[in-house]
């Protein structure tokens, strides 16, 4: 169960942007597994995909059409099946769904971008992932964020999206994503498949810089389990077809709001994915402060983050501190001085100066720890650089759940 608020508010339609969605049997029966999306001419895309060297077809292909002259006009994502450590077969599977579509929609190939995810290391049925997208361009609907949030979940337990709007110039501008995942969460990027769109007319160049930005302060910043996935990717779509003049970089008018509305989107998809991570009870911000470097801040959140003890203990709602103490230890900062070390828990002193904090009691500590949402703020005394990562706590259930995945 996915903690704090799981409600899905109402997604609002891109002008420029139709939705197909249907159930095509992949893994599951009468379960939504195939999307499909159709950008009108002219619009624009920017991606970021895993750093995983075994990444799936469907990235390697998708990185292709991406780098080719042609304009990108089709998205198609299949769940139940990640078409990953599927070799020569993956690859021209995933090339075919994009030649199958292209001939329905008298496209070229290269204007088709498939994604995938699910069990690693099966091929994909393409009978039934053909028939499913025969089936579902005959129900593109603008209107159709809901159910494409839906149509790509795993072992998600709720769907996740946001859309946000603003005024520029007298024209609103819409911004909406979605996205999914739960487990195999880890920056570069974590485990996901994430879909953000504007109608603002935005340059590819322009476009690429703020998914940079924006993926940086939030996908690249969460993590359940360590484990990086073989088929994240993360697209940023601009259709243009707001009546604006086109943003070409930062000294345009519109950058900086559109970036801000973005990166809102942005937030909300990465912070939804740690809160429905896979057994979480728990949603745990870690903020690193007074560091030299944001290298060090972070290798010191990410430590404190992966490490089983702690996360156990964040479980068990149980107040050992020794463990972030031994965390922070080993997080191989240069010439660390402990004695310079502050700890909070949600706002308690745990540590000063390296050591249990004159006012701390045991059981503020394990009131703190008791709570749904827990902030861990590490202090290093260092420098003033600080940045923060979003996390979860490790429990049985996520153990049964990946016990249980190709079942």
């Amino acid at each position: 169960m996915a903690v704090g608020s799981t409600e899905l508010m109402t997604l609002l339609p891109v002008k420029g942007i139709s939705i197909g969605v249907v159930e095509c049997g992949i893994k599951y029966e009468n379960r939504k597994d195939l999307v499909i999306f159709r950008l009108e001419e002219h619009s624009t895309i920017a991606g970021v995909f895993t750093k995983n060297a075994f990444c799936a077809a469907p990235v390697v292909v998708s990185q292709q059409h991406l780098a080719s002259e042609v304009a990108s006009r089709y998205l198609i994502i299949n769940t139940g099946n990640a078409n990953a450590g599927t070799g020569e077969q993956g690859y021209s599977d995933a090339l075919a769904t994009c030649d199958y579509l292209a001939e329905l929609e008298s496209v070229d190939p290269k204007s088709i971008l498939p994604f995938s995810t699910g069990v690693i290391g099966e091929n994909l049925p393409m009978d039934r992932v053909l028939e499913g997208i025969s089936a579902a361009r005959h129900h593109f609907i603008e209107d159709n964020w809901q159910n494409a949030a839906w149509g790509i979940l795993t072992t998600d337990t709720i769907p996740k999206g946001l859309s946000v709007q603003f005024d520029h110039e007298g024209e609103r501008i819409t911004v909406t994503g979605i996205s999914k995942g739960s487990g195999m969460i880890k920056p570069n990027m974590a485990t996901m498949l994430s879909f953000v769109a504007t109608d603002a007319r935005v340059s590819p160049a322009c476009l690429h810089q703020i998914l940079d930005e924006t993926t940086a302060t939030s996908f690249n910043r969460i993590t359940v389990d360590g484990d990086t996935s073989t088929n994240d990717s993360s697209m940023l779509i601009a259709t243009g077809q707001a009546q604006l003049p086109e943003c070409t970089g930062s000294d345009s008018t519109l950058y900086e709001p559109l970036k801000i509305a973005i990166a809102e989107v942005m937030l909300h998809l990465a912070q939804s994915i740690i809160r429905d991570g896979e057994g979480a009870t728990k949603f745990v911000t870690i903020e690193t402060t007074e560091a030299g470097t944001r290298q060090e801040a972070l290798d010191v959140a990410y430590t404190i983050a992966h490490s089983p003890l702690v996360k156990t203990a964040l479980n068990a709602s149980d107040a050992n501190w020794g463990r972030i103490l031994a965390a922070i230890g080993r997080a191989g900062v240069p010439d660390l001085d402990v004695s310079n070390i502050n700890i909070q828990l949600n706002g308690v002193n745990i540590v000063e100066s390296g050591c249990r904090a004159v006012s701390y009691t045991e059981e503020a500590g394990s009131e703190a720890m008791a709570k749904e949402e827990i902030m861990i703020s590490v202090s290093l005394g260092r420098g003033n650089v600080s940045d923060k990562i979003y996390t979860t706590d490790l429990s049985h259930d996520y153990i049964s759940i990946n016990a249980d995945y190709r079942s």
